[in-house]
C-alpha cells in the first residue's frame, strides 16, 4: 500500500478543510499501464478511480469500499509520465467525495470528473 503502483511523488498544492489539490506523475513504470495497450499506453479508467480512492483514504480517512458511484465521466486518455492535478472535496455530512483529475501543465484539460459515496473509516464494522 505504500507503493501506490509507483505513484509516490504526490505534492499537496492546496489543502483547506475537506478540500485538497494534489499534483503527481503516473510514471511509465506504473503497472497500471501493463498490457493497456502495448503500442499506445493508456491509464485505464478503473486505475484512475483506484488512485482517487487511495488518495481519498489517505487524506480524508475514508474507506476504500465505495458503496455507490454517483457520476463518473472520463474525458481524455492519460498517457505515461503525465503530470496530474487532482482536486478532491469531501462532504462528510453527505458522505460524498467529488473529484476532477486534469493535466497540471495544460490548463482546462480534464481527464475525469465524478463523485462517489464515501464512508468514514470510523464507520467500519
Amino acid at each position: 500500500m505504500n507503493n501506490q503502483h509507483d505513484i509516490v511523488n504526490e505534492k499537496i498544492v492546496l489543502q483547506e478543510g475537506n478540500n485538497i489539490v494534489l499534483e503527481f506523475v503516473i510514471p511509465a513504470s506504473c503497472d497500471f499501464f501493463d498490457g493497456h495497450f502495448p503500442q499506445y499506453k493508456l491509464l485505464p479508467a478503473v486505475a484512475q478511480f483506484e488512485i482517487i480512492t487511495r488518495f481519498s483514504k489517505k487524506y480524508f480517512k475514508t474507506q476504500r469500499y465505495v458503496p455507490t458511484i454517483k457520476r463518473m465521466k472520463f474525458s481524455a486518455p492519460i498517457k505515461p509520465d503525465t503530470l496530474i492535478n487532482l482536486e478532491m472535496t469531501y462532504k462528510k455530512e453527505k458522505g460524498l467525495v467529488s473529484f476532477t483529475m486534469g493535466d497540471a501543465k495544460v490548463e482546462g484539460k480534464v481527464y475525469s470528473t465524478g463523485s462517489f459515496a464515501a464512508l468514514s473509516e470510523v464507520c467500519k464494522g
